[in-house]
């Protein structure tokens, strides 16, 4: 919580000259990836965070004796700038990724009862990797995993710059070369909708394409997975703060940014309740929709793009059992409405009995739906997913719900999203809907920051830290 305005602290050993200032606006990953990494060139910051804490979407909160994530967040081992961003902030081992890819996935809609099937990579170079993997997956026929083979040849033959790529859909793209509905259900979408937040027929083919060839095709390790084994808000609120505080930047929680205007010196204005700062330069790392109603005139070329670029939600539901009933970590799943579910007992603080989440993204039909409603449909779903809870006692049953968790991957999506420079000379934009090139990921909130950074750098002519990640190093 925020005490009012205060100094900024100076950053021991760095020289910070008269006229180089900046304001950036929202305190989500983004926001403090750009703040941290002006303050670690010299330059004087003041972050603005709307919100009671930071972490933007990724935050936890407290619910009784539980400290709960608003979702399931994960990475992967080629998502090198948030893994950046997590030693920067000093949780890198708190978040520590698998040794090895390897994510259990049951069917429970085989006739026959549930069935359990793995993706996991062996150490050989790619392709090889997941040959064995592929070739022994039970929720698909010996034809179907050949074609999968064959189509992700085609995939890893594709150049990531084409912009043909995204006014196509996925979808249309896997069915064209051989797909059949079960293989996109069983593996293609296993691994989309978790990554895209939308269903292949809804997805950018240029985006599918950046996500399958860069996690599954380009190093062996790629797609290992790493998670939080704390609550979110201690790497992305209490860590960050504490990062930001060493590096001397001035952070405001509860402090709604109202207005940015040229403050005509060259500079810009930024209106908070209460007070105006002046500054060189202004990162704004807010949601699209909240850009374009601080953009001053003549910022963008077209900003009601801006206001094209749709939304997506993801639903998490929140289930405490009065005993332990699922042995690994997590697990994703077929043939239910189950998507992915994860252990959740020792990162919330629980004490007795087990506690799940279950993610599930491009959750349309069920965003609104009442809880009593959600209740009635996943209890049901998890017994058959999981024999030990068929004798559990659920002690606790919640969900949250973040109507527009990421935006829209739609086909098009590409040519709405505006890179780091604005025509503004001194404002820049950051946020995972920016043009990085990824999906919406806490990777592409991090790299959005690192670039909105080096671009107002370049023009306060201050140096790039060393410490900087370096967007180039992790194509």
């Amino acid at each position: 919580m925020s005490d009012g305005p205060r100094p900024a602290q100076a950053h021991a050993g760095t020289p910070r000259p008269a006229g180089r200032s900046a304001v950036v606006v929202g305190g989500g990953l983004a926001g403090v990836t750009a703040a941290l990494a002006l303050a670690d060139a010299g330059v004087r910051v003041t972050l603005f965070e709307g919100r009671p804490r930071l972490g933007g979407l990724a935050f936890s909160f407290r619910r009784g004796e539980l400290t709960v994530d608003n979702g399931q967040h994960v990475y992967l081992r080629c998502c090198t700038a948030y893994r950046w961003f997590l030693d920067r902030i000093g949780g890198a081992a708190l978040a520590p990724l698998q040794d090895r890819l390897d994510v259990p996935v049951v069917d429970a809609a085989r006739p026959e009862g549930r069935r359990l099937g793995r993706l996991r990579r062996d150490p050989l170079p790619v392709p090889l990797h997941l040959g064995r993997s592929l070739a022994a997956y039970p929720h698909l026929s010996l034809a179907e995993r050949a074609a999968v083979g064959r189509a992700a040849l085609a995939l890893k033959g594709l150049d990531l710059t084409d912009p043909a790529l995204d006014a196509q859909d996925f979808g249309s793209w896997l069915a064209a070369h051989g797909q059949s509905a079960r293989a996109v259900e069983a593996l293609w979408d296993l691994v989309g909708v978790a990554t895209l937040n939308a269903v292949a027929g809804d997805a950018s083919l240029g985006l599918a394409a950046m996500v399958f060839k860069t996690g599954l095709l380009s190093d062996p390790g790629a797609a290992d997975i790493g998670w939080a084994h704390v609550p979110l808000g201690e790497l992305h609120d209490r860590l960050a703060r504490k990062a930001l505080d060493s590096a001397g930047v001035r952070t405001e929680v509860r402090t709604r940014v109202t207005s940015v205007l040229h403050n005509g010196n060259g500079g810009w204005s930024v209106q908070v309740p209460g007070e105006r700062l002046e500054a060189d330069a202004v990162v704004l790392a807010v949601p699209q929709r909240e850009t374009h109603g601080l953009l001053p005139p003549g910022a963008l070329d077209a900003p009601e793009r801006l206001l094209d670029i749709g939304t997506a939600p993801i639903l998490n539901v929140h289930v405490v059992y009065d005993r332990k009933v699922l042995a690994r970590p997590f697990f994703a799943a077929l043939g239910t409405p189950v998507q992915w579910v994860f252990d959740r007992t020792g990162a919330a603080g629980l004490r007795t009995g087990q506690y799940l989440a279950l993610s599930q993204s491009a959750a349309r039909d069920d965003i609104d739906a009442p809880v009593a409603e959600l209740r009635r449909r996943y209890l049901p779903e998890l017994r058959r997913l999981i024999p030990g809870t068929r004798g559990a006692v659920v002690k606790d049953f919640f969900v949250t719900r973040e109507r527009a968790a990421t935006f829209a991957p739609a086909p098009g999506v590409g040519r709405l999203r505006p890179g780091a420079r604005t025509k503004a000379p001194g404002l820049y934009l950051a946020g995972a809907w920016t043009a990085t090139g990824w999906p919406a990921t806490m990777e592409s909130a991090v790299r959005s920051g690192v670039s909105a950074a080096d671009a107002a750098l370049g023009a306060l002519g201050r140096p790039r830290p060393r410490r900087l990640f370096a967007l180039e190093e992790a194509a």
